[in-house]
């Protein structure tokens, strides 16, 4: 990446990062590219170099906030995505610590950026996200499992919400709890461990 290119990449992340706040205090529908450019320290001008309005600033910081949450996996647990039909089943097991603890990482050290990605889902297209995630990844595995292709939304709703909500609740009490404990407590509530709660828990995250 040569100056210029480099200059203009860091300017278009001062402005993801603007609106990321912008987003912590007021709906996107009210956000002008006045604000934006304000809390970026950027003009009108530099602005329309990056992008046509603010929905394609939008749909960027969107990307922006995706790539950032993607580099916390290490690259093999992205990959399993292109074997999904191969690989052994056991490897199709996402609620382990080899996929959770960068989730949670990631979690922790972008609180803010996390928590209004949750409360402005909509306006960030995570409902597209989420369509696409189900196409690719949860169908294909659930598919690997044999479950009934009626049953497979609501299968990827129940995982995704009731993890979400822990996580929620997680933030509520600013991450109080270490990663480690955090694992073990979305272990035990999705596979329901009571006895011998150690020893399962500590098979599943590894």
């Amino acid at each position: 990446m040569n100056k210029s290119e480099s200059k203009y990449f860091n300017t278009a992340i001062k402005m993801d990062k603007a609106l990321l706040e912008l987003l912590e205090t007021k709906p996107f529908e009210y956000i002008t590219i006045k604000e934006v450019c304000a809390k970026a320290g950027v003009n009108r001008s530099t602005f329309y170099l990056h992008y046509e309005n603010i929905c394609d600033l939008l749909a960027e910081t969107t990307r922006y906030m995706l790539d950032s949450f993607l580099s916390y996996f290490p690259e093999d647990s992205i990959q399993i995505i292109n074997r999904f039909q191969d690989c052994e089943a056991k490897e199709l097991n996402f609620i382990s610590g080899k996929y959770l603890t960068p989730y949670l990482s990631y979690v922790k050290e972008n609180r803010r950026i996390f928590s209004t990605a949750v409360s402005h889902s909509g306006s960030l297209g995570f409902d597209r996200v989420y369509k696409k995630m189900f196409e690719y990844i949860f169908n294909p595995i659930l598919e690997r499992f044999n479950y009934p292709s009626g049953y497979r939304k609501y299968v990827m709703y129940f995982y995704l919400n009731g993890i979400n909500s822990i996580v929620a609740e997680w933030l509520k009490r600013d991450c109080e709890e270490t990663i480690d404990e955090m694992i073990e407590i979305i272990i035990g509530c999705v596979y329901g461990l009571i006895h011998d709660f150690d020893s399962n828990v500590s098979e599943i995250k590894n």
